[in-house]
């Protein structure tokens, strides 16, 4: 029987900081084993997914710039580094039998395909996953940002930001245990609140585009398909 699925495509962004884990920095091989058989649970259900990851395991152009070097330098450093993590994920991905393409905005032939939109919507009407390096090819420009532009440019119907919180809460639920969660909020909301789900110019691309945003946490086994089905987990932003 055919599993109703809420999205037919859909556009995963991870953080960096995630595949390390407690190490602090790297790149922790267990939690990104875990983090593919979660991909290729949802891959199963028949659904097309591109994916943008960060680099914060390996080096953060945003902490570098501000201990006084280049920015610009120091972000085109970070998008390299999210290259790194895009080829370690391609090699979990396709080692539990999950077709992958790695395509860069920052081209290098060498290892992996330029970003082409039409050949990247190409892949993934042949189910392929297609893992977006290097931000967006330009410095000043986050990879919240850059997972917000590639969502919009492939057509995805949902941005998929995996945490390690289980949803977007009114204060940080580590240190206020009354913190309210929100099970759906408004693009609004979030901006007049200052709430750090992704930063201001990811979440105003998505507000202009109404394109919808799911947090949810990325620690739970099989919380990737989940949010796929259409199951209540996370929060939601939309208008």
């Amino acid at each position: 029987m055919a599993v109703e699925l809420a999205y037919q495509r859909v556009l995963l962004k991870l953080s960096g900081e995630a595949l390390a884990q407690d190490q602090g920095h790297g790149i922790n091989l267990k939690v990104l084993q875990q983090l593919a058989e979660d991909i290729k649970e949802a891959y199963d259900l028949g659904v097309q997914i591109g994916i943008v990851i960060g680099g914060g395991n390996i080096f953060r152009g945003v902490a570098a710039s501000t201990q006084g070097m280049d920015r610009a330098s120091s972000d085109y450093m970070g998008m390299l580094a999210t290259v790194i993590n895009s080829l370690a994920l391609q090699d979990a991905l396709e080692k539990n039998q999950v077709p992958t393409r790695v395509q860069t905005a920052i081209h290098m032939a060498a290892i992996a395909e330029p970003y082409i939109r039409r050949r990247a919507i190409r892949h993934l009407e042949k189910n392929r996953v297609v893992i977006f390096a290097a931000g967006t090819g330009n410095p000043f420009f986050t990879t919240d940002t850059a997972a917000a532009l590639r969502a919009m440019e492939i057509g995805a119907q949902v941005l998929m930001k995996a945490t390690k919180v289980d949803g977007i809460y009114d204060s940080d639920p580590k240190i206020n245990p009354e913190a309210r969660k929100f099970d759906r909020i408004s693009y609004i909301e979030v901006l007049n609140r200052g709430l750090k789900i992704m930063d201001l110019t990811a979440v105003s691309l998505c507000m202009d585009n109404k394109l919808p945003i799911l947090s949810f946490d990325m620690t739970v086994p099989g919380n990737i398909a989940r949010a796929i089905r259409g199951e209540n987990i996370g929060s939601l932003v939309t208008n």
